[in-house]
């Protein structure tokens, strides 16, 4: 592109930008407020998935042993499994000493020691993803000395569901946010090249091309996204930062822990300001190609 067309285009824009300057105002805010909604969905679809992981992470397989079973011929067969991330022994008289602990006076332990010892010797095992627990519950289930592999199938399945459901409806109203973006800045663009109808038939009339004429627009738009988009990351920065440090503050993050790790964060907010930037390109490319009917 020639330097003289890109000094032309930068100061069409402008002038367009200036001329309908309250116009572009109201169109970059709404921008804004459509890319703040999008980005809030995002930021809680991303904090939504760090709980879930969360509580994937903590789910166990509960191996419980038969009487007399040989606990080293089971270790070594958990050894031996690709899927296991971790797991721990409990023995049935460390298992007792936790539950004496945990309830402390309420019931007594005495004359449950030793032979009477009711609880079973116990493997805790953890996998790297919830999906991988109900294979890899029914296969440790069929070790020998093993007597029940629990690990809460109605829990497991619903948080698979709820993880599942969660991812689709994001991405649905992400997708109709951003195509709302979208409309708004074909719409506004679309009222900038009608009035400038006789302009542009001028240059048509004297050979310019589609490109030289479109170009212009395409700036306006971009400009309008980027400014709506810086808007509303700003906001959204801020908004979050408030409600991250009122968590930490009221120690509500023992409940939920938002995610503040910065490169988690930055990644998603430049995202939003190059998808707005985008969106507005988009939107300018749309509208003048069905004026000029390319």
């Amino acid at each position: 592109m020639k330097i003289n067309h890109l000094r032309y285009s930068t100061r069409q824009s402008y002038v367009s930008i200036s001329r309908n300057f309250w116009l572009a105002v109201v169109t970059a805010s709404i921008i804004a407020i459509s890319l703040a909604a999008l980005g809030g969905f995002l930021l809680m679809a991303v904090n939504a998935n760090q709980f879930l992981h969360t509580i994937e992470s903590n789910l166990e397989i509960n191996v419980f042993l038969e009487d007399g079973a040989d606990v080293e011929a089971v270790r070594l067969k958990l050894n031996n499994l690709s899927d296991v991330e971790s797991y721990i022994f409990v023995s049935k008289e460390q298992g007792l000493q936790d539950f004496s602990r945990a309830m402390g006076d309420r019931i007594p332990m005495g004359g449950l020691e030793g032979e009477n010892n009711p609880l079973p010797d116990l493997f805790r095992v953890r996998t790297f993803q919830a999906e991988l627990v109900p294979a890899l519950a029914g296969e440790i289930q069929t070790f020998p000395g093993v007597e029940v592999a629990d690990y809460g199938e109605e829990l497991v399945g619903m948080l698979l569901r709820v993880t599942g459901w969660l991812n689709r409806i994001f991405l649905g109203v992400s997708i109709l946010l951003a195509l709302g973006a979208i409309f708004l800045i074909v719409t506004t663009v679309r009222l900038s090249v009608l009035a400038r109808q006789d302009e542009i038939g001028i240059m048509k009339y004297l050979g310019a091309s589609n490109w030289f004429i479109r170009f212009p627009f395409l700036l306006e738009g971009m400009v309008m996204g980027w400014a709506g988009t810086l808007a509303a990351v700003t906001a959204l920065g801020f908004a979050y930062y408030r409600v991250a440090s009122a968590f930490e503050r009221e120690s509500l993050a023992f409940f939920m822990q938002p995610v503040t790790d910065m490169q988690r964060l930055l990644p998603l907010f430049a995202g939003l300001l190059i998808l707005g930037t985008l969106m507005g390109g988009i939107g300018s490319f749309v509208s003048i190609r069905k004026f000029l009917r390319v």
